[in-house]
């Protein structure tokens, strides 16, 4: 048996949790599956979690989602007596009075004090729990107070802020031992404060990713990374993009993708970063992007326009406007896709930037009657927006003022 849960609890907290770039997280939710079948109420409320999406654990474990399960799994946790499992399931909205009726503990209290002992002992899911019922106001139901409890409003806001007060500490012990999701929580604590009540402090703040990257954590090494970018330390950030990657933080590739085919931190190697790009290209847009707009270049492989369009569609299909130039270029030349000319304009009608490309096709678009009436005046307008643009000075080159001042064709 574990020092504070069952030997296959514990193990699976190392695996998902406090070493969670090991590698190792599928074994930690196959085990816990296995202790919860044989009426483990610890591994049954972890469990819960690990169905419960990226808020709950890594995606990078790659764990399933649903819903359905977790429900079942957190109420079953409280019934097969697991204290943590009753602060879990009060916290997510499921201890509802037929399942607390069914918890082998007197009170919520009981139950917390149970896992509180636990935090005191040095655990850090139990810290992170203690400190998740001070943030979230869970210790109103756990210790039965209301408002109607204290003699004024004064006094109630001062217990308020008092217990609110206590998640600080038990999150900054959770996180440095290994619940990362605990330095999420401080950093909203810090930055946002909490109504009224509790000031934000938003200078304490900065430390959190770095704290995280040093522990090991991909997704705060990929934050912090992001942060050293920002102060142009950009061998640093490549370092810890690198190894964020590595572990499974699948949107660290695009930058580490990006490094490569921009060269800061590292030399320039468009090939490389087309690898990059390739091993998130499933989950990550930017990866998405800027593999695509490679394809259709040729550049770091061999061109491609029929996968460019691919990847840049998918892009597009989850809202991202970043390759609508190549988009309107592939459509209004028939590059990997049908000619449309429709199809082009409306991809040019969502670049609302500057882009010199963009402009050069849209005087295209009207100096050629492409899919519009043509329009040399509007045409040649857009075309002396791209001055930086060899092919909209070229065609520019077409057209003259004829005595008139109307544009005309050169013959």
């Amino acid at each position: 048996m574990g020092k504070y849960f069952s030997d296959a609890v514990e193990q699976s907290l190392r695996d998902i949790y406090y070493e969670m770039a090991s590698g190792r997280g599928q074994e930690g939710f196959r085990r816990l599956e296995q202790a919860s079948a044989a009426g483990d109420g610890d591994a049954s409320c972890i469990l819960a979690r690990c169905l419960c999406g990226y808020q709950y654990t890594w995606e990078g474990h790659g764990f399933p989602e649903d819903d359905k399960r977790a429900v079942a799994l957190m109420r079953r946790s409280v019934e097969q007596g697991s204290a943590v499992g009753v602060l879990l399931a009060l916290r997510s909205g499921e201890l509802k009075p037929h399942v607390q009726a069914k918890m082998p503990f007197a009170s919520l209290s009981e139950a917390f004090d149970v896992v509180l002992e636990k935090a005191k002992q040095g655990e850090p899911f139990c810290q992170y729990t203690v400190g998740n019922a001070y943030f979230w106001w869970d210790f109103l139901r756990i210790q039965e107070k209301s408002r109607n409890s204290f003699a004024s409003e004064e006094l109630f806001r001062a217990y308020l802020r008092e217990n609110i007060a206590k998640c600080e500490d038990w999150f900054w012990k959770a996180y440095r031992g290994g619940m990362y999701h605990a330095g999420n929580n401080l950093n909203q604590y810090y930055q946002k404060g909490d109504e009224d009540l509790i000031l934000p402090h938003p200078e304490k703040a900065k430390e959190i990713w770095r704290t995280g990257a040093e522990k090991g954590y991909p997704p705060h090494q990929y934050l912090w990374a992001r942060k050293l970018s920002e102060q142009e330390r950009h061998e640093e950030a490549f370092r810890l993009y690198e190894k964020a990657a590595k572990s499974g933080e699948t949107d660290s590739w695009f930058y580490v993708g990006l490094a490569y085919e921009e060269g800061r931190g590292v030399s320039k190697d468009c090939t490389h970063a087309a690898r990059c790009y390739e091993k998130g290209v499933e989950k990550n847009v930017g990866c998405q992007n800027r593999l695509g707009a490679l394809y259709f270049e040729g550049n770091g492989v061999i061109k491609d326009c029929e996968k460019g369009a691919r990847l840049l569609l998918k892009a597009s299909e989850s809202g991202s406007k970043w390759g609508s130039v190549y988009l309107a270029k592939a459509y209004l030349n028939g590059f990997g896709v049908p000619k449309d000319y429709a199809k082009a304009r409306q991809y040019l009608e969502k670049i609302t930037w500057a882009d010199q490309q963009a402009n050069y096709l849209w005087g295209l678009i009207y100096t050629q009657g492409l899919g519009v009436e043509e329009n040399l005046k509007r045409g040649v307008e857009y075309l002396q927006r791209a001055p930086g643009n060899a092919q909209a000075r070229e065609e520019l080159e077409k057209y003259k003022k004829n005595l008139f001042g109307k544009w005309v064709r050169k013959k």
